[in-house]
């Protein structure tokens, strides 16, 4: 099944299907000889973490591929994924309030 992005204003939708080039998978890596396992862009040494950070400091996706030219707006957009899905699998435990 095929999931749709909701898109931005005066854009079309991005499908994101799953093993697709433009699927996460494709393009984060988890090796534990960079970064110490954190999940990375392929072929850098950019944490997912760092690039949802920037996002969520108020940089766009544009200024960040230019700060960043080894970044690709796919690249970002797949740090999102990964971020969402992996917040998806984490469930809150009652009792370590």
């Amino acid at each position: 099944m095929e999931r749709q992005r909701l898109p931005r204003e005066g854009t079309t939708p991005v499908a994101w299907g799953e093993g697709g080039d433009r699927s996460w998978e494709q393009r984060i890596a988890l090796d534990p000889a960079i970064l110490a396992g954190k999940p990375i862009v392929k072929g850098t040494r950019l944490s997912v973490e760092f690039v949802v950070q920037l996002l969520a400091d108020g940089w766009t996706e544009q200024v960040i591929v230019d700060q960043y030219p080894g970044l690709t707006t796919e690249d970002v957009r797949a740090c999102l994924q990964y971020a969402s899905e992996r917040l998806r699998e984490d469930k809150a435990d009652p009792l370590r309030v």
